[in-house]
């Protein structure tokens, strides 16, 4: 059946592969069903939807309520002051607000795995598309005046890229502001994210955090599956009001676990 869809499909990932050799050596790519699914199921469209959706739904009340925080460094420290602060919201990139299954598709056309240097020539090209739902969400926050960050563990060396990308797809960009905050850009900010988010928090009171990956909300690198399911538990009441998660079944740190 898989196969049938890849050979009929009109604009699915392996158009241009012209032998059952090159068919048969990509439907065996790791990545085929997911990205497949990514590019044309209409339940990943809904569930990208849904959750800006509902994030919109609850932006007003966790703007006007003072004491609302998605950070978890400000919410355990009242005493910081952090109502005090101007609102922001702090969004991934990657699956998050830019779809990249195009590069995906290519690289199971080529039969190959992800490389970094493959990687940032794709960010080069800046050709991203939008994942539904992101860019009217982010465009309605900054139409309140809350500052929209893009945390990403994109190189620092491709920020200006991404920026591009970004702008031509008329996300709201900051131009007075860092608002665009990569990996490396500082010596401290790793892949972890971690102090990047307290970076946001020092400054802003944060209102929701948006990702695909646990590692969007809380350090979840190389740790266990059990550990996973333990930290989603343990924050149960902050998904749907101020964490928002969207499916990303291609890749994440759930391949470590």
């Amino acid at each position: 059946m898989l196969r049938t869809i890849l050979m009929l499909l009109p604009g699915v990932l392996l158009i241009g592969c012209s032998t059952t050799s090159q068919t048969a050596v990509n439907l065996n790519h790791p990545t085929t069903s997911a990205t497949l699914w990514m590019q044309n199921a209409a339940e990943y469209d809904a569930l990208a939807t849904m959750v800006y959706r509902t994030a919109s739904d609850n932006l007003q009340l966790a703007n006007e309520d003072s004491y609302w925080t998605a950070s978890l460094q400000q919410a355990a420290q009242e005493d910081s002051g952090y109502f005090n602060l101007p609102p922001a919201i702090v969004v991934d990139v990657d699956e998050t607000v830019l779809d990249n299954s195009s590069f995906q598709a290519r690289m199971i056309k080529q039969n190959s795995s992800y490389n970094i240097e493959a990687w940032n020539d794709w960010v080069r090209e800046a050709n991203a598309d939008a994942i539904p739902g992101a860019r009217a969400f982010t465009t309605y926050v900054s139409n309140l005046g809350i500052t929209v960050f893009y945390l990403t563990n994109r190189e620092h060396t491709v920020e200006d890229a991404t920026r591009k990308n970004l702008i031509e797809l008329d996300f709201p960009v900051n131009d007075s502001l860092d608002v665009l905050l990569t990996k490396n850009e500082r010596d401290s900010w790793t892949s972890a994210k971690t102090e990047r988010r307290q970076f946001v928090a020092e400054r802003f009171r944060i209102l929701m955090l948006v990702g695909d990956d646990l590692n969007d909300f809380i350090s979840a690198k190389n740790i266990s599956q059990e550990k996973r399911e333990a930290i989603v538990e343990e924050h149960k009441t902050k998904w749907g009001e101020q964490w928002y998660i969207l499916p990303n079944p291609v890749y994440g740190s759930w391949e470590q676990a």
